[in-house]
């Protein structure tokens, strides 16, 4: 079985259990997933199987979107409803969902995070993680990201809990903690704040309505109709440009040779290299000759 299968990943699971769930029903080990998802959160997880594991790279490259909530009156040690309530303060009254979105916008465009403490980032070999659950505290590395867009989709306020709750939808790059986010997003606007919930709706160019649930793919694999619902690994290309080789340039290829500049068409910076429709590599131009990025088959 080769090929990219777009996984809805339920709440309750981590990512490393839907590839444990997966190994079992596909009866094979060669499976890989593109960007972890907290046990709390579900959506898009694309899994790679077979030879497409080499491609999970390029899928992470892709924008991620995500819709969710933020509770605004209390934080924790998670920054989600995982952990224990660390801080708390009243919300007097709503916030009004301008000063929301203000806020918002200016969270867009180039940001820096440092992960939280409750994350699978690893520092000096141990994940973020296992230092906070043993009480400890460590230097964490800064992350660049992007947040291409930040809306707001509707907020209420709660006059009783003196709470206010905002649903958001979120557009970013890679690496992004959307629980980070929203607690800065909630801080901006003078309050200790914490994610309720969060659902990732795209992934790796896949969409919430082209996922299939692990009963969805244990059912296919059944009816012996799975190979149905591989993508193929070009998939993970398909934002590059492409080129058919001739037999005598797959040889090269074949070997690791590169290509002279005027032999590649289209031109660009980075092209996906087939021969007989079939994807092989990726080749970088470098100067007058194009040389291989990542070899993805040499048969």
């Amino acid at each position: 079985m080769d090929g990219i299968i777009p996984l809805y990943k339920e709440r309750g699971m981590t990512s490393f259990d839907c590839v444990s769930r997966l190994r079992r029903i596909l009866q094979t080990k060669k499976i890989g997933h593109s960007g972890t998802l907290d046990p709390a959160v579900d959506g898009v997880l694309p899994i790679c199987v077979g030879s497409a594991t080499k491609v999970v790279d390029y899928l992470m490259q892709s924008g991620k979107q995500y819709q969710g909530e933020l509770l605004i009156g209390e934080a924790t040690t998670t920054e989600d409803l995982e952990g224990e309530i660390i801080a708390a303060q009243p919300v007097t009254a709503a916030i009004p969902a301008e000063r929301i979105q203000e806020e918002m916008d200016k969270m867009t465009g180039e940001i820096t995070q440092i992960p939280p403490m409750y994350s699978a980032v690893k520092v000096k070999g141990k994940r973020l993680y296992e230092y906070a659950r043993a009480g400890e505290t460590v230097e964490r590395p800064v992350r660049h990201v992007t947040i291409e867009r930040f809306a707001l989709l509707g907020t209420d306020y709660d006059d009783q809990t003196k709470q206010q709750r905002v649903r958001f939808k979120v557009d970013c790059t890679k690496g992004t903690y959307v629980r980070t986010l929203v607690v800065d997003l909630a801080k901006n606007l003078g309050y200790p704040g914490t994610m309720s919930w969060l659902t990732r709706l795209k992934s790796g160019g896949f969409t919430l309505d082209q996922t299939l649930s692990l009963s969805d793919i244990q059912d296919a694999v059944a009816t012996g109709t799975i190979q149905h619902y591989f993508y193929p690994l070009d998939y993970a290309l398909k934002d590059y440009p492409a080129m058919e080789l001739s037999a005598d340039q797959w040889k090269a290829v074949q070997n690791g040779g590169w290509l002279k500049s005027d032999e590649v068409k289209p031109a660009g910076d980075s092209i996906v290299l087939k021969y007989q429709q079939a994807v092989k590599a990726l080749y970088h131009r470098d100067h007058q000759y194009y040389k291989p990025t990542k070899m993805f088959s040499v048969k």
